[in-house]
């Protein structure tokens, strides 16, 4: 069973919920270890201090906080334990909003959030009431030494607990382009509106899979058995089209193409098969009686 990573309530009101968080995610990133080029061995990366010309144990280490060039303000972990922060333990929601309203560049690392068993009945009521409603809870919590702004939300029978970034910490664009001010024309806008509706469907998260892990992982088991590498051919992009009109309908005409092609192969993985016509019985005929 996973370990939760945070044991607190959720204040709703004047109802307490006691609950525990849990990680709702997790890479696959495919890990490498870095290796000396001629013995093929690992290395290490040493924490290494200058100033004593040697090598430091954990023990040794204390967190400090560069308020100027080289001067540190240290904090032990008891001043952690001591900050007024009532997140630290508490989830108090402060506000209820629509979906609609949190722009997902917002959104940071999601959680499990589980109740303990003297809180399962008023965890059942906030979830049916997010439900109902259709509204995510707003609160903070406090996580990895910061107090995380968040939102719960329904999620197949559970809340989940969603980390927020705060204003100050999404970045402004560097862009310059002013896209306002480019001119589309109606039939561009037509063709652009067709080729969206012809791979417009339903979100379906089974359908994706990481194609550069499962390539990687292809060569890395190639090279393990001693196998042949098998390189394809490069997927450069295309250069950027000047009639765009002319890609438009090659896009649509390409994307109907593969839509009747799935759809035929659908029918035809649907289409039960034929049964068999019963084959006719022979009868012999009674050869009449001579006269």
């Amino acid at each position: 069973m996973a370990r939760a990573i945070w044991r607190g309530v959720i204040s709703f009101g004047m109802v307490s919920i006691p609950v525990r968080l849990f990680t709702a995610t997790e890479s696959k990133d495919v890990r490498f270890r870095q290796l000396h080029e001629e013995t093929n061995t690992p290395v290490k990366q040493l924490r290494w201090s200058p100033e004593l010309d040697r090598e430091v144990a954990y023990d040794e280490l204390v967190k400090g906080y560069e308020y100027a060039k080289e001067q540190y303000v240290i904090l032990d972990p008891e001043d952690f334990d001591k900050l007024p922060v009532p997140s630290k333990h508490t989830i108090d929601l402060t506000a209820f909003v629509s979906n609609e309203e949190i722009d997902p560049i917002h959104y940071e690392r999601s959680y499990y959030l589980e109740p303990d068993e003297a809180g399962q009945k008023p965890f059942a009521l906030l979830l049916k009431a997010l439900e109902d409603k259709e509204l995510l809870a707003i609160g903070k919590v406090a996580l990895r030494q910061k107090e995380h702004l968040c939102v719960l939300r329904p999620h197949d029978g559970l809340i989940l607990l969603e980390t927020l970034y705060y204003p100050d910490e999404i970045r402004e664009p560097d862009g310059t382009i002013d896209v306002e001010g480019i001119e589309v024309s109606d039939q561009e806008m037509e063709m652009a509106f067709a080729l969206i509706d012809m791979l417009r469907k339903p979100f379906d998260p089974a359908e994706y899979k990481d194609q550069y892990r499962e390539q990687l992982m292809a060569m890395i088991t190639a090279k393990l058995e001693g196998g042949e590498i098998v390189t394809a051919e490069s997927d450069e992009p295309a250069a950027a089209s000047v009639d765009l009109m002319a890609a438009l309908k090659a896009s649509v005409d390409a994307a109907k193409a593969r839509k009747t092609d799935s759809t035929s192969a659908s029918a035809t993985e649907d289409k039960p098969p034929a049964e068999e016509k019963p084959k006719a019985k022979r009868t012999r005929k009674k050869a009449a009686a001579k006269a």
